[in-house]
Parts: structure tokens; sequence; C-alpha cells
């Protein structure tokens, strides 16, 4: 989808998909949570993405279609709170809406929300459901919950995998070097760690590092912005609100006919 988008707008697109995104390989904890959530083991769920709760749903439909629909009537008895406005996306598509989100859409930006809802009326010992996204824990997040007192109940519905073989991120490591790419753009945290991981096995985290300082660097949000920064790598384009991958688009094309226009 965001090839295309680039294609449309003329670009030549280099295709490298740095990570996968997959159903967790063993359903059975995700089945758990989704029964004792059901049951109302849930006072507040924490959405930190929209894929999170489409593999929810998804995990239902392939294993236990019959708690579907009571999967959704219960997230519409739950105090909802998402990190931004992607799980926003499909809680509409459900005729949902999350009570509260976090601006910024990042782990402080949430932590901080979680702090004035406490504010207003203690967490302690609230049963907080967090979604994760792919299966590390986030360790920030997790502390912050801890010491206003409620106890967290994750679920991993999903896990990042290696799509792109190794010798392809070199390739385009060797191109960002060589100066032949004009942009990339990151989608996500997980990519942004995969392309690292590849240089460090190959000793090649200079080379990446220069590569990327001479190419116009794009990132999604700033939660992968953020991730490129404490890697080192600096970031030119990134949407000003809306962290989607129109808006990414738009925002990389705007920021590559300044770069032409430069003098």
């Amino acid at each position: 989808m965001f090839a295309g988008l680039l294609e449309r707008r003329g670009a030549r697109v280099w295709r490298c998909p740095l990570v996968a995104i997959k159903d967790a390989p063993d359903p059975a904890p995700v089945l758990h949570w989704l029964h004792a959530f059901i049951a109302g083991g849930c006072d507040d769920l924490v959405l930190l993405t929209g894929e999170g709760l489409r593999r929810l749903d998804g995990c239902l439909q392939h294993h236990a279609p019959q708690h579907r629909t009571a999967f959704r009537e219960r997230l519409a008895l739950t105090r909802l709170i998402a990190r931004g406005p992607k799980p926003g996306r499909v809680l509409r598509d459900w005729g949902l809406k999350a009570q509260h989100v976090a601006d910024p859409a990042t782990t402080p930006g949430l932590i901080a929300l979680l702090q004035q809802l406490d504010a207003q009326q203690s967490l302690r010992g609230r049963r907080i459901g967090v979604q994760r996204y792919g299966t590390e824990p986030n360790r920030p997040l997790s502390d912050a919950l801890t010491a206003l007192g409620a106890r967290e109940q994750p679920v991993a519905p999903y896990i990042y995998a290696d799509a792109a073989d190794q010798q392809a991120v070199q390739a385009l490591i060797a191109a960002l070097a060589a100066g032949t790419v004009d942009a990339i753009a990151f989608t996500s945290m997980a990519q942004v760690d995969r392309l690292y991981r590849v240089a460090e096995d190959h000793d090649q985290v200079p080379l990446l590092q220069a590569g990327l300082a001479r190419t116009q660097v794009a990132a999604v949000g700033p939660v992968v912005a953020d991730a490129l920064r404490a890697r080192g790598a600096q970031v030119d384009v990134m949407p000003g609100q809306s962290w989607y991958l129109k808006p990414l688009t738009q925002a990389l094309a705007d920021g590559l006919q300044g770069l032409s226009a430069a003098p």
C-alpha cells in the first residue's frame, strides 16, 4: 500500500520489507487473555496499536468465532485508553470509541495521561489490560502502572518477524552509503531495530550511519522518530499530526520537493 502511494506520485520505490507482522505463534495465551477479558477481567484497556486490536479480533475469528460479539460488547463496557489515534480507526469500524487518547502518541504521552487519570480517580488496584506491540514488554509503561498501584494484564497478539533476507538489507545499506537512495521511510520501530541489527551483525553501523546522514529520513510518527534518534540518526520528515501512511507520503513528497528546490 505505502509503495503504491509513492509510485502514484511518480517515485521509484526500492522495496525492502525489513519486518513482517504475524499472529502470535501460540494462540493459547492470547485466547486465555481474551476469555478473561470477555468475562470482565479488566477495568481498563490500554491499546497501543490498531494492529493489535485487529489481531485480537482475528484470533477469535480463527479459534473461537462464537465469542467475537461478546468481545466487542465487553469493549463497549470497558474504559478504553489509546496511545494516539490508530486504535480509534479500528474502534470506529465497530461503532466504538476510546474514552481517552494520549497526545503525543508516545509512551511518555501515555504515561502522562494515566497519571492524569490517576489524579482524578486512583488507579490503585484497577486491572488494566495492555495490548502490546510485538512481544517486548514496554518497561517504562509497566513501571508506571506499578508505581500507580495498578495491576497490569498484558497480551501480545502479534509478533514481528524478519522479512527481507540479510543480503537484501545489506544491499540497501550499501545503496544508502553510495548516495543512490534519495529517501528512506520507516513505518515502525521494529524496522529500525532490524536495519540496525543487520548492520551490527556485519560491522556496517558506520556505513549505515553515513548513508542515513546523506539521505532524507522519514518517520511515520514520534515513536519511530525517537527510535531513529536513539540510534544517532537524524529525522528529516515526519507528518505534523496524523501519523498514517497518506500523511507520511505527503510529508515525504514535500520534503523531497524542498530538497530538489534547494540551491
